[in-house]
This record gives structure tokens, C-alpha cells and sequence, in this order.
């Protein structure tokens, strides 16, 4: 081929590369997969370019959020698409994944524009969004998965078109623990709510995105060796058909409180914990999705009252009407906290803190005063309580949290997790122990031992020249010089 310019033309510089990154739907999966961006934009004048798809119109804190970032990282709601022929019950994988497939026409139209000035050199997907992969081959763009929970879910995800075709029942109802590799072994009950019923189209999706990792040119892992390091280990081991797995946590939000300004409620909380003891406070928060029942409610009201700890509580509403008003201060539903046991916000006034609305969760975890976190188990928070040095109780709602719970309570060894009574309740005097016990006792001391080292190790990865520094490093190249990505 003849390369040679025409005398007294210059060659045209060559178009900046860009990298196009499609989070699926919520803010759980928008704030990490920002994080990748904001590193990856300092690379070899990378630009990024996040495409949303949408089943409805952006959320005031998507919207603060992608206005505050840097140039260099765009944003582009795609036009939502409808979800109405859905049933009323359809998962939140089923919905996410219908989601993406039916974006993808506004996704080729978002392509061409962003074409128009720019190489499209990568396209990064997160979980559930593998479809646009066939998108992305139009382009000639490198497909990359962003993988935002733990290696070891990413593990089980690689394993499951194996583990779908060798077990003919329910997992649950296996007798004996499912093995993933590089793993520790899992009861069937702990593994992720969507394969938990195979029967219905959640399981059905996540089976098809597992299979369609292996198109990925690379998978990009948001743990670090040191937090799990028998998954890594399995899943660095070159092995035909698996892309190469790129460890790059623990990404974690760098602005406090980004996207959500910080209301009286919010600055107050941190004034109160700026008056309590060094490590004397048990913050409690489910995360932005997670609720309870009012009975659950009540036991864990009256457990933080009878551990006789300091706590500071992200309250939200129950998620059923209150069975019996009698136990509950229902004088006036104009009480955001009415739903509470009644005399409980005068009785641990002081030693509690309640904000019923939202609080600046890395602000909380990195202060002083707080020494242990009661947590739903989402990666999101897990990992900023690991780079905060917090140990904490591990209480999973739904998704993988049961998975995330049983690696950290077993595995990993930095949280304490509570029993269930044959109620289906956690009870007051369970709470009442388990928060004594990782606030003052020697289990949460040790707890809070083996959590500084992997504090250390996490802020070790993400230095410069650290390992998870290096592989963004090196997806970068790949992004800017394309004849070095995989083929």
C-alpha cells in the first residue's frame, strides 16, 4: 500500500479516540462505571463517551451527576424505550436486558454521531448489556465488558453455561455446595437472586449475557487481587475462549455525595458524628434500593437501642402497611418516623443519629467516629467500607448480596453476619449481640485488624504504577493504538 503524501499536502491528523461506555439503567451501575471513565480520561488524551439507555426519563441525580464531570467525558441519554408488554413481575434483569436490546437502533444512531469526529476505538458494556456487542461490530470497535461486583459472581457468570448444562434441578435444591472455580463453595441458596428460579426469564438472560462474555476482547474487573485472591488467581489462567480479566478496583465514588447535594439533614449528621467518640459509631444503611418490613424495622429499632452503641441510620419507610399501629408512635403521619417503635427516637436520643432521607455514605464510612457499618452488602458500599478501613455486618437483601455476604462472612473474613429467627426476622436480641460484638468485642477487633490490611492493599493497587493503575494503563493503550487490541 502506497503511503507516500503528495508533495506540499500534509497528512490530516488523525481523528481523537474515543471510548463509548453504556451503563445499564440505575445509579448503582452509573457511579463505578463513572469511576472507570475518570481514570481511563487520563490516558493518551482518551476521551469517553457515556450512552445511556433509557425506560424512562433521567433521575435528577443522573442527571447532576454526568453534568459535574470533566470535558473530556460526554453523556447521551438515549430516547426511552417502552417496557409495557413486560409482565408486572418481571425481574430487574429481564427489564434492564429488554432495555438494552430495544436501544439499540438509538445506540447505531449515538455511534454515527459520535463517529462523525471521533475514532470509535472501544465499546464498554456493563453486566447486562452484551447485545450491544452486535453494535459495536459495525463499528469496528473493541467489545469489552465492565464487570461492577465481585470476581467471584464474575467467576460463577463464566462457570454458568457449564454449571446450566451438568445440574438439571433448581440450585437451591442441591445438596451439596456448588463449586465455582477458584471459589470457595456455595450453598445453592447463596447464590445470585436471578438464578435462583430457573424457570423464569431473569435466568434465561443471565445465562445469555455469561455466554456472550466470550466475545469480549476483555473483562474488566472492579475487585483487586488481595480482596479475592483464589478468583483471580482462576480467572488471570489463560484458558481458550475466556478474554483476558483486567482488576482494576476498587472504584468507588471520589466526590462525596455526587449527584445528590448535601441538604441541613445531610451536613447535620456529619456535625453529629464530628461530636462523638474515635471509632464509636455503627452507621446502618441499606443502600439507595434497600428496604425492610415494619416488624423487621421494629426489631432492628429496638436491637440498636438495647446494644446501648452509638449509631447513626439512613431510615426509610417500611415496605408494607404497619400491622399493629399499637406498637408504633402513629399520633401524627406527618412524622417521617411514625412507623417507628413508639418512644424510640426520645429514648436513644444522643446516642442516635436518624436521617430519613438520604446520607453522604463515603463521607459517614471515611470520618473518624465511625467504627463499624450495618450493610445491605452491595459492591458499591463493600468497597468503600474496604477502602475506609470499616469492618460490618453483613445483611443482603436481593441480587448477589446473599453471594457477597457469604464470601465476606466466610471467605474473606471481614464482616460479622446475622441468624434469622424461624420467624423470617432477625431479632432484637440477635441484633443487640452481633452490633456489641463488632463494635466492642474481640471478633470485631479482628475483624477490624484484617480490614487495615486490605484498606492498605487497595490504596497500594490504585497508586501510581499499583496493579490496578497498571491495567487501566493498559487498556488504555489498547484503546488508543487499536492494531494492539486482541482480534
Amino acid at each position: 500500500m502506497e503511503v507516500a503524501k503528495e508533495e506540499g499536502r500534509v497528512a490530516p491528523a488523525p481523528a481523537p479516540a474515543v471510548v463509548a461506555m453504556v451503563p445499564s439503567p440505575g445509579m448503582g451501575h452509573l457511579i463505578p462505571m463513572i469511576e472507570l471513565a475518570k481514570r481511563v480520561i487520563s490516558y493518551n488524551n482518551l476521551a469517553v463517551s457515556l450512552v445511556i439507555p433509557m425506560d424512562g426519563t433521567p433521575s435528577k441525580a443522573q442527571t447532576a451527576v454526568l453534568q459535574a464531570l470533566p470535558d473530556a467525558i460526554s453523556h447521551t441519554f438515549l430516547p426511552p424505550v417502552t417496557l409495557a408488554d413486560l409482565p408486572a413481575d418481571a425481574k430487574i434483569e429481564t427489564r434492564i436486558s429488554h432495555t438494552v436490546l430495544r436501544s439499540l437502533p438509538y445506540l447505531r444512531q449515538a455511534f454515527h454521531s459520535l463517529s462523525a469526529t471521533h475514532t470509535l476505538t472501544a465499546l464498554v458494556v456493563d453486566l447486562f448489556g452484551t447485545d450491544a456487542f452486535d453494535v459495536a461490530a459495525e463499528f469496528n470497535a473493541s467489545p469489552y465488558v465492565f464487570y461492577p461486583s465481585t470476581a467471584t459472581v464474575l467467576s460463577l457468570f463464566l462457570h454458568l453455561p457449564t454449571l446450566d448444562k451438568e445440574v438439571h434441578c433448581e440450585y437451591r435444591d442441591l445438596p451439596e455446595p456448588v463449586h465455582i472455580p477458584g471459589c470457595i463453595p456455595l450453598q445453592g441458596k447463596d447464590l445470585l437472586d436471578p438464578v435462583q428460579d430457573r424457570k423464569n426469564e431473569a435466568y434465561t438472560w443471565v445465562l445469555h449475557h455469561a455466554k456472550r462474555y466470550r466475545e469480549a476482547h476483555g473483562i474488566i474487573e472492579n475487585s483487586f487481587l488481595e480482596l479475592e485472591p483464589g478468583a483471580f488467581t482462576e480467572l488471570q489462567k489463560e484458558q481458550p475462549g475466556r478474554p483476558p480479566v483486567y482488576a482494576v478496583g476498587p472504584l468507588v465514588r471520589t466526590d462525596a455525595g455526587q449527584g445528590q447535594g448535601q441538604g441541613s439533614g445531610e451536613a447535620e449528621c456529619l456535625r453529629w458524628l464530628d461530636e462523638q467518640p474515635r471509632g464509636s459509631v455503627l452507621f446502618v444503611s441499606f443502600g439507595s434500593g434497600g428496604t425492610l418490613s415494619s416488624a423487621q424495622i421494629n426489631e432492628l429499632a429496638l436491637g440498636l437501642e438495647a446494644s446501648e452503641q452509638r449509631f447513626l441510620w439512613m431510615v426509610k419507610s417500611p415496605n408494607d402497611k404497619v400491622a399493629n399501629a399499637s406498637y408504633f408512635n402513629a399520633e401524627s403521619q406527618e412524622d417521617p418516623l411514625y412507623f417507628l417503635p413508639e418512644g424510640f427516637v426520645e429514648r436513644t436520643k444522643g446516642r442516635g443519629f436518624l436521617v430519613h432521607s438520604w446520607a453522604p455514605q463515603p463521607e459517614v464510612l471515611a470520618h473518624p467516629s465511625t467504627g463499624g457499618f450495618l450493610t445491605h452488602c452491595g459492591w458499591n458500599s463493600i468497597l468503600e467500607t474496604v477502602v475506609c478501613g470499616v469492618p460490618f455486618i453483613a445483611w443482603p437483601l436481593f441480587a448477589e448480596q446473599r453471594t457477597n455476604a457469604f464470601m465476606f462472612t466466610h471467605e474473606v473474613k471481614l464482616a460479622l453476619r446475622p441468624n434469622f429467627s424461624h420467624t423470617g426476622l432477625v431479632e432484637r436480641q440477635e441484633i443487640a449481640s452481633l452490633v456489641k460484638s463488632l463494635m466492642e468485642g474481640e471478633e470485631g477487633k479482628k475483624l477490624r485488624h484484617r480490614i487495615k490490611d486490605l484498606k492498605d492493599a487497595a490504596a497500594k493497587a490504585l497508586a501510581p504504577h499499583g496493579s490496578s493503575t497498571n491495567h487501566i494503563s493498559t487498556l488504555a493503550l489498547n484503546w488508543t493504538h487499536k492494531p494492539l487490541s486482541l482480534v
